[in-house]
């Protein structure tokens, strides 16, 4: 990105509150700025409605209406095809093949983090900004950038940021890491902005109540087979409704009578089994990941001692890691953790500086 337009900055507007006052703080601080809003997906190719969608006329328009009253020039960029290609069908993928994906992770890797930032150099723009709460600082002594939590614990996002590379972060602005919820919205209502009172969207955008199956069935307009509900030692308890509609660690929805709760501890998509047991079964120590991607360091040269969480809202947990290849770490937890879960990210912490993070396996 030219250091020459080193205060102009591409806004990523959703039509919420949070990106509505990321541009508003960009703004304030001399950036000169372009509103965008990226359309993801077309809501009939999804079964979505109009009023749910995060790619709604109302979402559009929220973000436009915001842009032209702090005087920016705002664009629609569709990208449907990419987020169909590179999330979507990877959600899909992921499913099939006995895994539980985090598309959020998906998105941010492929579209804001990446497309986006391709849009922002075609723009002549030094920085991106979004609406994340989380925090970005250069190391003084290394010289690496550090991505760090927000100071709004219970907003960080952290989480979902870990593949960000040096690049990125050197070219990234996040106006919200230092503030909480409330702060965001009292700032939005005493500067007039329309989404102050906005609610939150909630949920993956493009699935509809929550029902992963149901979405993929009719997205591929395939039905997926039934097959054995078996325990660990392949006695066979019932017949599920096709692999695609659980994940480790569900009890719900099993349909299955015992005289103590049982919840999924396998997904074998080679033999299409889906593998219960007790809670107890669901506790592991250990866990490997690929893909991984390390910020805070170059690479992980001996054991170190950490802190991990292998879901968005779990408390991180003391483990040692080791760097076992080029794309792969292993995790070791000091205490058993419920229901590590393939395809899910774990996310590694030193403090409140993200050290990296991968694909679990």
């Amino acid at each position: 990105m030219s250091v020459k337009d080193k205060k102009k900055a591409l806004v990523a507007m959703s039509g919420g509150v949070d990106s509505s006052v990321a541009a508003y703080l960009m703004k304030s601080a001399g950036y000169d700025c372009i509103g965008i809003t990226m359309k993801l997906f077309d809501n009939e190719t999804v079964g979505a409605s109009r009023e749910r969608s995060c790619c709604s006329l109302d979402d559009v328009e929220d973000a436009r209406r915001v842009a032209f009253s702090l005087g920016m020039p705002y664009y629609v960029f569709n990208f449907s095809e990419l987020f169909e290609d590179t999330v979507i069908h990877r959600f899909i993928e992921a499913y099939e093949n006995g895994a539980t994906p985090n598309p959020c992770v998906d998105c941010n890797r492929f579209l804001k983090f990446d497309k986006l930032f391709l849009r922002a150099r075609e723009l002549s723009c030094c920085a991106v900004a979004t609406g994340h709460y989380a925090r970005i600082e250069q190391d003084a002594h290394s010289g690496r950038y550090l991505l760090k939590k927000a100071l709004d614990g219970n907003k960080d996002q952290s989480y979902v940021l870990y593949m960000l590379d040096q690049e990125q972060l050197a070219h990234t602005r996040f106006p919200l890491g230092c503030m909480t919820k409330a702060e965001v919205r009292r700032v939005a209502a005493s500067q007039g902005i329309r989404t102050a009172g906005k609610p939150e969207s909630q949920d993956i955008c493009f699935v509809q109540n929550g029902d992963y199956g149901d979405f993929i069935e009719r997205y591929t307009e395939r039905t997926f087979p039934e097959g054995p509900f078996t325990d660990r030692n392949g006695r066979v308890l019932g017949t599920h409704k096709g692999i695609i509609r659980y994940t480790v660690g569900q009890r719900r929805g099993l349909g299955i009578s015992s005289s103590e709760p049982l919840y999924v501890c396998g997904i074998d998509p080679a033999s299409n089994t889906v593998i219960l047991g007790n809670d107890s079964d669901l506790y592991s120590k250990e866990l490997y990941a690929k893909d991984i991607n390390l910020i805070s360091v170059p690479s992980i040269e001996r054991p170190l001692r950490l802190k991990a969480k292998v879901r968005y809202r779990q408390p991180e947990q003391w483990a040692v890691v080791c760097q076992t290849g080029p794309d792969e770490i292993r995790v070791v937890f000091d205490e058993p953790q419920r229901a590590i879960t393939p395809g899910q990210a774990v996310v590694l912490y030193d403090g409140d500086v993200v050290v990296g993070g991968g694909t679990i396996i």
